[in-house]
């Protein structure tokens, strides 16, 4: 199945919500790639499994708990993890980090493949990650990379965790969106780049009327 569009770029730069967006108004499938990550990350720690041990990381990927609630609209409702509502704690700034760390490992990634391949569905996709357009659905027949400054995205993360009724530093908030830049640039398996297909769209400037716009200007030409 081609009709599928990619929405790759790294943390901070509107995937999820423009993501949702473009999903409803089409009426496709929703895959949030960074849910399963996250997920995995919970699971990874809950059970005191070390990011150096592969065999053992890559035996949870391949029994993992995970299942996706969605509404009527395929909108993303509730993320259960071991029978558990995880939705919430996914979200949460140490999570996110721990899921770029455990990203990194190459059996990690292949064993959750086949799990991101499989929402590929009638009548479409839209999937939101880091590599789904370089790596998950390499044929996607439509292809974005958001991109945005590293101090916007920072005080987009800042803004966020303040509705959530969190506190943050934003020079730490910032320091942390850098490292994690770095890591996801530099991985060995997958690393985070624009496909060569892609269209790039740099959001610093721009709402997310505007982004989705544009996005959905790309799938329906």
């Amino acid at each position: 199945m081609r009709n599928i569009l990619t929405v790759d770029g790294p943390s901070g730069v509107g995937k999820g919500t423009v993501a949702r967006a473009v999903a409803q108004k089409m009426g496709w499938h929703l895959l949030d790639s960074g849910a399963i990550y996250r997920a995995f990350a919970l699971a990874a720690n809950s059970r005191g499994i070390n990011t150096e041990n592969e065999q053992a990381l890559a035996k949870l990927a391949q029994e993992l708990d995970l299942d996706f609630i969605n509404d009527a609209d395929n909108d993303l409702v509730s993320v259960y993890l071991d029978g558990k509502d995880v939705s919430n704690k996914i979200r949460e700034e140490k999570t996110g980090d721990m899921a770029s760390r455990v990203a990194s490992i190459g059996v990690v990634r292949e064993a959750l493949l086949k799990r991101q391949r499989a929402f590929a569905r009638e009548p479409g996709l839209v999937a939101d990650g880091r590599d789904m357009g370089t790596k998950v659905f390499i044929n996607a027949k439509h292809k974005v990379y958001l991109t945005a400054s590293a101090e916007e995205r920072a005080s987009r993360r800042l803004k966020q965790l303040q509705q959530l009724g969190s506190e943050g530093i934003m020079s730490r908030i910032l320091a942390d969106v850098v490292a994690r830049d770095e890591r996801d640039s530099s991985r060995e398996h997958s690393p985070l780049v624009p496909a060569k297909d892609a269209l790039i769209i740099d959001t610093t400037d721009l709402s997310i009327d505007e982004v989705v716009t544009k996005v959905m200007t790309l799938v329906e030409a």
